[in-house]
């Protein structure tokens, strides 16, 4: 059981985990091909800092980028950027591909997409490479404190 898994069961989330055989850089694509679900509705947890070095998680379609200027624009800071895989994984007690948002080491500001809110279900990493947890917006909203964003940009 991962972090992410105890800490949904602890807050009594309702989720369905999805195990997959996981593929180094093969990201939301090969993981949305292995469960034949949409990549729109794969979401991944993308660790950035301010230029301040102050740590956020953002939450975004599998098949879109952020736009680091708009999120740095929306928070009112000089630049936001995406963290190395170390620090990433020092913020959040995950490896790169296995990161959750759930049961991270430390609380980190969340922030999603807005446009994730309208999915009937969407499928994020439940702590490990490989698995992936279906869960709704709603109780995605119940599990994190999520400040919804429009900073999506195509891939």
């Amino acid at each position: 059981m991962t972090t992410a898994i105890r800490a949904l069961r602890d807050k009594g989330i309702a989720f369905t985990p999805h195990l997959y055989p996981y593929l180094d850089h093969g990201g939301t694509r090969h993981a949305a091909e292995c469960l034949n679900v949409p990549e729109h509705a794969t979401v991944k947890t993308l660790v950035m800092e301010t230029d301040t070095r102050a740590p956020l998680l953002v939450l975004m379609h599998g098949n879109r980028e952020v736009s680091t200027k708009a999120l740095a624009r929306f928070l009112g800071v000089k630049t936001v950027v995406p963290c190395s895989p170390e620090t990433a994984q020092r913020h959040t007690g995950y490896m790169v591909g296995g990161t959750s948002p759930f049961g991270t080491r430390k609380a980190l500001p969340v922030y999603m997409e807005e446009s994730i809110l309208t999915l009937d279900r969407l499928y994020i990493n439940g702590g490990r490479r490989g698995l992936l947890v279906e869960i709704t917006p709603a109780e995605l909203q119940r599990a994190l404190t999520v400040v919804a964003v429009q900073v999506s940009q195509t891939n």
